[in-house]
């Protein structure tokens, strides 16, 4: 099994976060190598089209794609933004490259800006994150004097600045627009699009926005070349993908696979179910994605077309295991709690509907649940998907929709015992 050769490839050195060592795997190589030949920054963007390269923060849109949308010739300031908010919850993977591998994260950035036209970039960091904003804040200094970023770096006339940004933890910043307006020092809510950030972004001006492990991979597609991370992976799933285990298993842990690797083996590396005890169900990408049970998961293979097809999404790549002691009422009721915390209040369906499904749910969770609170909890999740400026509305509908289609007959179940110990 091939485990950390993109964004975890310092991982096994000493020091592995400092210049020397990310330059001893041949880190910067392809930023030295575009300030030398200043290639045509299309051809930059199309090598990263063919790769096959998916944004890692959970909505896997094409990354090439995404920077095309970029007009690098209008006039005026362009941003690259780094989105490591990562507050996706059983996500930890991001954090992981801010304190192992920073540099290529930076090195992944400029290559972007040079690719955009853009001349400064934005890293933004969930604030709990002491330890990897001090290693950035490091790795950028290490840079600096290094002369690789700046004021016309090493005589090429390309200029790329970088700054990290400290978030305050508000999950609702990892949706691209809220992001941007905390970057300007606003309230974190979603924008209306249009216009989208390509247009109009950071301080009105185009944007990009892609998720720390997105970034991190370029540099290696710049090295390697597009076919190699393409053929890394599987069909429609090129390169690597960092998946975060945890949940009921032994040893919950974090492993840089090929996409395409399937559940079994990635199990398998997390030491298997704990205790020995029956796989339940899994989620596969985040509290938001939805929930499959462990006969839909357990021959599923970890890429975008195996994971969908198995009836859910690869999301951040945060799977999270329960064995079969799992109340099913209780992890969902826990799920919608977070939820229902983090709403940005913005949107009525929003702002209203997670908290009625969060007391919903822990109701039911509680042993005080009537089969109507489990029809209204379905009918109030289906009100709330597509209704909402951002994605928000959908992460709180989505669990509510995997639990019921799979263990619909589990909540039944805790309901009707719950009343026949109040009759008894």
């Amino acid at each position: 099994m091939k485990l950390n050769e993109v964004c975890y490839r310092t991982l096994h050195l000493d020091n592995p976060a400092s210049l020397a060592t990310y330059r001893s795997v041949g880190g910067y190589s392809a930023w030295e190598k575009i300030l030398k030949e200043k290639p045509d920054p299309n051809a930059v963007i199309e090598q990263v089209k063919k790769s096959g390269l998916k944004g890692r923060g959970g909505a896997g849109f094409p990354t090439g794609l995404k920077w095309s949308f970029i007009q690098r010739n209008k006039p005026g300031q362009k941003y690259v933004v780094c989105n490591s908010d990562e507050g996706e919850p059983g996500t930890c993977k991001d954090r992981e490259i801010l304190r192992q591998n920073p540099h290529q994260l930076i090195e992944g950035m400029a290559i972007a800006g040079y690719a955009m036209g853009a001349t400064v970039g934005f890293n933004y960091i969930r604030g709990e994150f002491w330890e990897p904003i001090d290693v950035m804040e490091q790795a950028l200094e290490e840079i600096r004097q290094a002369g690789l970023i700046g004021q016309d770096i090493m005589g090429s006339g390309v200029d790329f600045e970088l700054h990290n940004v400290i978030g305050a933890g508000a999950y609702i910043c990892g949706e691209e627009t809220a992001l941007m307006n905390s970057i300007e020092g606003k309230k974190g809510q979603p924008r209306f699009k249009p216009p989208f950030p390509a247009n109009y972004g950071v301080y009105g001006r185009p944007t990009t926005v892609n998720n720390t492990e997105t970034y991190a991979s370029v540099p290696v597609i710049m090295e390697q070349g597009a076919d190699w991370f393409l053929n890394y992976g599987s069909e429609n799933s090129g390169g690597s993908k960092v998946f975060c285990l945890s949940g009921h298993v032994n040893k919950p842990g974090i492993f840089e696979v090929p996409l395409g690797t399937p559940f079994k083996d990635l199990l398998e590396m997390a030491g298997g179910v704990r205790n020995g005890n029956q796989l339940k169900a899994v989620i596969p990408g985040g509290s938001s994605m939805p929930i499959l049970p462990a006969d839909k998961i357990i021959n599923a293979v970890m890429s975008y077309d195996g994971v969908k097809e198995a009836g859910s999404s690869l999301g951040t790549g945060a799977i999270v295991v329960m064995d079969h002691t799992t109340d099913m009422t209780k992890a969902l009721a826990n799920i919608l709690d977070f939820y229902d915390h983090e709403s940005c209040g913005q949107c009525t369906p929003c702002r209203e509907g997670s908290g009625w499904v969060a007391r919903l749910a822990r109701h039911i969770a509680n042993g005080t649940g009537r089969i109507e609170h489990l029809q209204t909890l379905e009918r109030a999740a289906k009100g709330i998907e597509g209704r909402t400026i951002c994605a928000f509305g959908e992460a709180i509908a989505w669990p509510i929709g995997g639990f019921m289609r799979h263990f619909r007959d589990e909540f039944v179940e805790k309901i009707k015992s719950s009343q026949a110990n109040l009759v008894a």
